[in-house]
């Protein structure tokens, strides 16, 4: 990502932090931000693969009727598909753009009923396959129906309509290998916003600068790692920081108590995992 990408994310991000301030904690809207990224990327990923794999039939993932029996019969094969590769499945209405197009900002398109709906979806398309571990409870934190959002459920609808529409001016770019978006948003929100957070109850966040040096000493000379074990992981900065070091990582772990913080570990880590085989352990 180049300089002036990085600067129009992190303004974006800013923007965002902007609506929700005043209205929870700083770490609290950084976890809301992170957890609507994800699903943002997990959404644009689905549709890259959606569309390799329609590619020889001249469609689109997109382009699919979910109602008719030849987009029911296509959708069957592309969820056979994308679990066992991807880990996870998303239909072509569920992805994170055709959402925030819905919403757009307008209290009369109520999104929030199905935007829960889809966060569990993604989690219940796992079960039964090895990621189902990975993607369990994954969006927990995302509570679309805290006061917090706002005093009625039409005041909730309009924040995450605006805050959903201004991320999916974001993009992920999926096809250069040299962008993380995703890590990039994720290490600019932590150091913004978590520098304070969390110290009554004996958590820190380690600087960049330190996870950086760290990671270098124990990658310098490797390109891929079996696994890579981080014993305080926290939100996951010194895994992200060594997994951008090398190629490949085959396994992650970390340990973590506050159930908040391991699911951001979780969030931050996934899309690191190259295969739905791939692995990430934080307990």
């Amino acid at each position: 990502m180049g300089d002036e990408d990085k600067k129009q994310l992190e303004q974006i991000l800013w923007d965002i932090a902007n609506r929700l301030r005043g209205k929870m904690d700083a770490d609290e809207f950084r976890d809301y931000i992170l957890g609507f990224i994800f699903y943002k990327y997990l959404s644009e990923k689905m549709a890259s693969y959606g569309n390799k794999l329609l590619a020889e039939d001249g469609i689109t993932y997109l382009s699919l009727d979910e109602d008719s029996a030849d987009g029911a019969e296509y959708l069957d094969a592309i969820k056979e598909e994308s679990v066992e590769k991807l880990g996870y499945f998303l239909k072509p209405s569920e992805l994170f753009g055709e959402i925030a197009k819905r919403g757009n900002g307008d209290t009369d398109n109520f999104i929030l009923e199905d935007l829960m709906q889809i966060l569990r979806n993604v989690e219940q398309s796992t079960m039964g396959y090895e990621s189902e571990d990975d993607f369990g409870h994954l969006f927990e934190d995302l509570d679309l129906t805290s006061t917090k959002l706002g005093r009625t459920e039409e005041a909730k609808n309009t924040l995450i309509s605006k805050v959903l529409f201004h991320l999916d001016q974001i993009n992920f770019d999926l096809d250069d290998i040299e962008s993380d978006v995703l890590g990039d948003a994720y290490e600019y929100l932590i150091g913004q916003f978590t520098a304070g957070a969390g110290k009554k109850a004996g958590e820190f966040y380690t600087p960049q600068q330190v996870s950086k040096i760290l990671a270098k000493i124990v990658t310098t000379g490797k390109s891929k790692l079996k696994s890579v074990y981080d014993p305080t992981c926290g939100s996951g900065s010194l895994l992200l920081r060594v997994a951008k070091e090398v190629d490949d990582v085959s396994n992650f772990y970390g340990q973590e108590l506050n159930r908040t913080t391991y699911n951001l570990a979780r969030i931050v880590i996934l899309p690191f995992l190259t295969t739905a085989k791939n692995r990430i352990s934080v307990v």
